[in-house]
């Protein structure tokens, strides 16, 4: 796991401090504008399942711990843990002296309290709660010692905790907003709440009481939503906005090149795979409770062309939801070709030799439009008739949330740990919520199950290749392509550390004149 942080080993101690930064040479205060691609359902990240909502809860939050350019965790709120022999007791050591907004103190009690609302509370629709499943009990064991008590050892869980199952709320903000909360949100992170209109901005303001000594250093951020994507960079090129989330991929090779001109006023970051997209075929009702179609469907799709020409090269072809280069990424398995013959021979074989017809879910967008466009183009070609439905964002999510679709081309963020890249999407745990295909299998199950516990890599990986395999035949998804990750910064921005997760952090970022 080189270059991928750490597991839940028993014994391991994890100590130290975020690292102090220098303000030599930093120009303070000023105004941030970020670019979304979306406006951020909730600012309540226990009730979240947006990938654009991250993108501000990770200024207005803290998280017990995160990860850093490398993917390693790193402490935060809690500055060191240990992990009991059996691997079912995790102690988290908390850093004192931290307030959340509201001036109410951070400690063992606030976080025993995140738990309970996140997992015990019957009254609140957490979403964190499949994510955090193995966790029976939390105790504050004094008031910087805090015990997470699981029914089995569960690997993922210090990844799971870089995230918003380890952002911790305001405990006295929760319990008096009610469900105003996300009205209202408070957290510990170096940025405050001012206000939200909605599908217009969001305004953060800096946090002077921050537990690190001198940051942040901006005065201001402000969070406007660009939904079209060719607006969105245009605002960036323009310097109506400093940086954006989503750079689309199509667009990637030309603004590589204006980038490189002398005098550009922007810059092009890259990283690695991170995220994947696919169709989630419904196997609850027809046409795809019927494998043969399915299969169909999977040997219809040239993935080459996809990530190659639609997305200019931005992209690797998926045939699994473990992106290259990460834990479970398997360079030995062979990417399926696209065979016209093959569709033909399962058509056949189900009782449709001349085709079949399905309603394909997607959001809007042009990046999105272009690959349901050119999956309708290519299915076509094979005798398939594919009609796009395009919905908002809330609406595509209910639906394939519940399994009231037929099909859907669906996005998710990508997580270090691979865990939660595979096991809701495929499993009971995540019926009506992750498993966009109301698929299940019990030795899929036993396996992820199996992989939660293990804490070698290699072993966990022997999981997840047999998975594969079983998911490449069974075809509940069929993985398209894996997108890098790019930011598109003004040159103005200093001091942005581009994290392969995509979530963009402002603690130490400040801008040039």
């Amino acid at each position: 796991m080189k270059g991928w942080g750490i597991l839940l080993l028993a014994g391991i101690v994890v100590a130290g401090l975020l690292t102090d930064v220098s303000a030599q040479g930093v120009r303070r205060g000023g105004m941030l504008r970020a670019g979304l691609d979306r406006d951020p359902p909730t600012m309540d990240p226990h009730l979240s399942g947006s990938a654009v909502d991250r993108q501000v809860y990770q200024n207005l939050y803290d998280k017990l711990v995160d990860t850093d350019q490398n993917l390693a965790i790193v402490p935060m709120l809690a500055t060191s843990w240990t992990i009991s022999p059996d691997g079912r007791t995790v102690t988290l050591t908390l850093r004192q002296g931290v307030r959340f907004h509201d001036g109410t103190p951070f400690g063992a009690d606030a976080v025993r309290a995140n738990f309970e609302r996140m997992l015990f509370d019957p009254k609140f629709p957490s979403v964190r709660r499949s994510e955090l499943r193995p966790v029976q009990k939390v105790v504050a064991v004094n008031p910087s010692t805090v015990q997470i008590q699981l029914e089995r050892p569960y690997s993922p869980l210090l990844y799971v905790l870089t995230d918003r199952a380890g952002m911790m709320v305001s405990p006295a903000a929760a319990q008096r907003e009610g469900t105003n909360y996300a009205l209202h949100p408070v957290g510990t992170g170096p940025f405050r709440f001012v206000e939200r209109v909605p599908q217009d901005h969001i305004t953060l303001e800096r946090n002077a009481d921050y537990w690190q000594k001198g940051l942040p250093y901006l005065d201001r951020i402000v969070y406007r939503t660009f939904t079209d994507d060719s607006i969105r960079v245009a605002n960036l090129k323009s310097g109506d906005v400093d940086i954006i989330n989503i750079v689309p991929l199509p667009q990637v090779r030309q603004l590589a090149r204006e980038a490189a001109q002398p005098g550009a006023r922007f810059r092009l970051l890259e990283h690695g795979t991170f995220p994947w997209t696919a169709l989630s075929l419904n196997v609850s009702k027809p046409p795809f409770d019927n494998k043969l179609l399915r299969q169909a469907v999977n040997a219809a799709v040239d993935r080459e062309a996809l990530a190659g020409v639609v997305l200019q090269g931005a992209a690797y072809p998926a045939y699994a939801p473990f992106p290259n280069g990460t834990p479970a990424y398997d360079p030995a398995w062979k990417l399926p070709p696209r065979s016209i013959a093959q569709v033909k021979e399962k058509l056949r074989a189900a009782g449709h030799p001349s085709g079949f017809a399905f309603t394909l879910l997607t959001q809007p967008g042009q990046m999105r439009a272009a690959v349901a466009q050119a999956v309708q183009a290519m299915l076509a070609e094979a005798g398939i008739q594919v009609k796009i439905e395009v919905g908002d964002e809330g609406t595509v999510i209910d639906a394939i949330s519940h399994a009231r679709h037929e099909a859907a081309v669906i996005e998710w963020s990508g997580r270090p740990d691979p865990d939660f890249d595979i096991y809701p999407f495929v499993t009971e745990s995540g019926l009506g919520s992750f498993n966009y295909s109301a698929y299940t299998n019990p030795r899929v199950q036993t396996l992820l199950d199996a992989a939660r516990y293990l804490t070698d890599m290699s072993q966990r990986r022997r999981a997840y290749a047999e998975v594969t395999r079983i998911l490449a035949d069974d075809a509940p998804y069929v993985w398209l392509y894996f997108p890098k990750e790019y930011k598109l910064v003004s040159t103005r921005v200093r001091g942005f550390v581009h994290v392969p997760d995509g979530m963009m952090r402002f603690r130490t970022v400040w801008l040039a004149p």
